[in-house]
């Protein structure tokens, strides 16, 4: 049992596959106090924003697998397409479901003039725009690049 601890702590490919989703999560603290002047660290572990994390984990993964396996390889490709559908999930069906939660809590608000009572809003902040899945790609492949080879 310790002896796989130790593979999956000294597995290079998951460790920049790692790196590349923390620095986006760090990135959109920054991205998100030059939009909106002011930090918000909850950004960090949230959902949404710029750039993706969801792309720069795949991609990376995929980018790392397709230099050590060959980008020839059916590895890289069943990595390649398990990517493409996280990152289609990520900026199609939960940012639909990101919207329904906009609109649902406008309706919320209207109603809560009356007796009814809520817990708490829905998230909102679910998916990503294109242009974020595009950058959080790029970050993932850059990352994995400069610290793969």
């Amino acid at each position: 049992m310790n002896n796989s601890f130790n593979q999956i702590f000294s597995n290079g490919i998951l460790g920049i596959s790692i790196l590349a989703c923390f620095l986006a999560q760090v990135l959109k603290i920054l991205f998100y106090y030059l939009q909106e002047k002011k930090l918000d660290f909850t950004r960090m572990i949230g959902s949404g924003g710029m750039p993706s994390s969801h792309s720069a984990f795949v991609c990376a993964l995929s980018t790392c697998i397709g230099i050590e396996n060959g980008f020839h390889s059916g590895i890289f490709a069943m990595s390649l397409v398990f990517s493409l559908i996280i990152m289609y999930d990520a900026s199609g069906v939960r940012k639909s479901v990101g919207e329904q939660a906009k609109i649902i809590n406008v309706i919320v608000k209207k109603i809560e003039n009356h007796e009814n009572n809520f817990e708490k809003e829905l998230k909102e902040f679910i998916g990503h725009t294109k242009i974020e899945v595009f950058w959080g790609a790029v970050l993932g492949i850059l990352v994995a690049i400069l610290f793969y080879i």
